[in-house]
């Protein structure tokens, strides 16, 4: 039970990460690439260890208990 729930919220912040790095309104890419400069490719490091890999470990953990 435990498990299941920590996938949901695993999986619920996961899908919010993707969501808000998507959205140009919050995200202000041109901003952050004069700010970062050539370490810019950094934002999708970051980006994909806490939204889509979030959501792949939350999906694990529900269905894990269950196999």
């Amino acid at each position: 039970m435990v498990l299941t729930i920590s996938g949901i919220m695993l999986m619920f912040f996961g899908l919010v990460v993707s969501i808000v790095f998507w959205i140009p309104s919050i995200f202000d890419r041109n901003k952050i690439r004069e700010v970062m400069g050539k370490r810019y490719p950094l934002v999708y490091v970051v980006y994909i260890a806490n939204g889509p890999m979030l959501f792949l470990f939350g999906l694990l953990l529900v269905i894990w208990p269950k196999v």
